[in-house]
């Protein structure tokens, strides 16, 4: 079995009316997800969730939420061969709103929370927005 290391980032801002929405990219295989990309050899998951983040967006002021990292297992094929996959996603907020989206997403959304969940296309992914949101909304108290 092979085994494959990425990181990600459920990455919010706050729009009009202070309303916190999260960045959902559309990726050209057809799911909408979190940004996130592969741990490259040499490279924290941090360092490779800031690299992910401006390659896929161009977004570079990021503030990470300390406390918060959730991982993900899954296994999937890939040219005949098992795969399996931890992602570990991280908070992050950003006061960017202008995204330039690299060729591997065919489009972008600022979601409200519910929005964000019914959009999300994997049910792991709405776990992990779960429990963001819930994190943040702790921060406030």
């Amino acid at each position: 079995m092979v085994k494959e290391h990425s990181a990600g980032a459920v990455l919010y801002g706050y729009f009009a009316n202070d309303e916190r929405r999260f960045l959902l990219l559309h990726y050209t295989s057809g799911h909408w997800d979190f940004p996130k990309g592969n741990v490259e050899t040499g490279e924290t998951e941090v360092e490779a969730v800031i690299r992910e983040i401006f390659e896929e967006t161009g977004i570079t002021d990021l503030r990470f939420v300390e406390g918060f990292i959730q991982p993900i297992f899954y296994n999937y094929r890939r040219e005949g061969k098992l795969v399996h996959k931890k992602v570990s996603y991280y908070l992050a907020q950003t006061l960017s709103r202008n995204i330039k989206l690299s060729n591997e997403h065919q489009d972008f959304l600022w979601a409200n929370y519910p929005s964000a969940l019914t959009t999300l296309t994997y049910n792991s992914a709405r776990d992990i927005l779960i429990l963001a949101n819930q994190f943040v909304q702790g921060m406030q108290i």
